[in-house]
């Protein structure tokens, strides 16, 4: 599993310092340590001193990175998502929005990577877990609001744009919802090809207006 450092830490097309790249590494050990134990055992069946052990940190440090350890495991979710933001910044500024939008879904991210996305999505069913799901899509959002604002012309509504992210990212988390409705617990390289293909068909069904 690659180690990466949150795009949205640093500006873009500035190399990851040594520092960040020591967190990115402690960061990605407690959360692989905790998806392990989920995977393994389920959620309740582990503690925060059980993943810190299994990550060789403290638990001042594990706390130092993740409030919970459903946090942890859901930190996947935010960094893909991070990742996809990210590579959105990137597009051209001339741009149509949703062609940004369409284009980073498109590029972000290999297989293994959107796997873990989807497994974690599949693992996190429980009430529990939602809720921090909905956290890293609703940080995704007002991450998104904020390249709206400065991508879209000055004087566009507020209304439209939070409309207009809300359909992006409402979007997605459909077809992440539909694609686990068909496919459930695999993540196999063609079920990967049918999430990848229903984000791609959501947002263009944004783009050109249903």
């Amino acid at each position: 599993m690659s180690i990466s450092v949150n795009p949205a830490e640093r500006l873009p097309g500035t190399p990851p310092s040594r520092r960040e790249l020591n967190k990115a590494a402690t960061r990605e050990a407690i959360a692989a340590a905790a998806l392990d134990f989920l995977r393994s055992s389920g959620l309740g069946s582990f503690t925060v001193d059980d993943v810190a052990a299994a990550a060789g940190v403290s638990r001042r440090t594990f706390f130092n990175y993740f409030s919970s350890v459903e946090a942890a495991v859901t930190s996947y979710t935010q960094r893909y998502l991070d990742s996809v933001i990210s590579e959105f910044q990137a597009r051209p500024a001339d741009e149509p929005f949703l062609e940004s939008a369409l284009q980073a879904l498109s590029v972000v991210g290999s297989s293994a990577d959107l796997a873990i996305l989807a497994e974690t999505f599949t693992l996190t069913q429980d009430p529990h877990l939602d809720r921090f799901q909905l956290q890293a899509w609703d940080e995704c959002t007002r991450k998104i609001v904020q390249v709206a604002r400065r991508r879209l012309p000055a004087d566009t509504t507020e209304l439209y744009v939070l409309a207009l992210v809300g359909a992006i990212v409402g979007s997605c988390r459909a077809a992440v919802q539909i694609w686990y409705a068909e496919c459930g617990a695999d993540t196999s390289e063609p079920s990967m090809a049918r999430l990848r293909q229903h984000l791609g068909t959501t947002l263009s069904l944004v783009r050109d207006g249903f």
